[in-house]
């Protein structure tokens, strides 16, 4: 045997344990940007639905057209930020808090308006 081939052994264990170990971490990102995306489109449809569920209401008043707006966000599980009437159209915006640490980076927030077509 050379002196050379004595040198490398066992480098092909520290290589493979540094391919895993970034494999892993490049899986668990995935995991992460994937729920955060997951919030994001549950934020933009909550608003959406409740920005419908109010139109519907609008001719009731303001305070109607924003309390089901309200009944739909929270069967949703998310918060209505905001929730008020321009005319026949209904604004809301909302906010759906991701669980764990990735909710220490933010809320999710979504705005939509719904009306009569013009």
């Amino acid at each position: 045997m050379t002196a050379g081939v004595e040198d490398d052994r066992g480098v092909a264990t520290v290589w493979a344990a540094g391919a895993i170990a970034v494999l892993v971490s490049m899986a668990v990102f995935g995991m992460y940007l994937g729920e955060a995306v997951i919030i994001r489109h549950q934020a933009e449809s909550a608003a959406d639905l409740a920005a419908l569920a109010g139109a519907a209401q609008a001719l009731a008043g303001e305070e109607y057209a924003c309390a089901q707006a309200r009944r739909v966000t929270e069967r949703m599980r998310v918060r209505l930020v905001s929730c008020h009437t321009r005319g026949w159209d209904v604004l809301v915006d909302v906010a759906a808090q991701p669980d764990g640490w990735l909710g220490s980076l933010g809320a999710a927030t979504a705005r939509a308006r719904a009306g009569p077509a013009a």
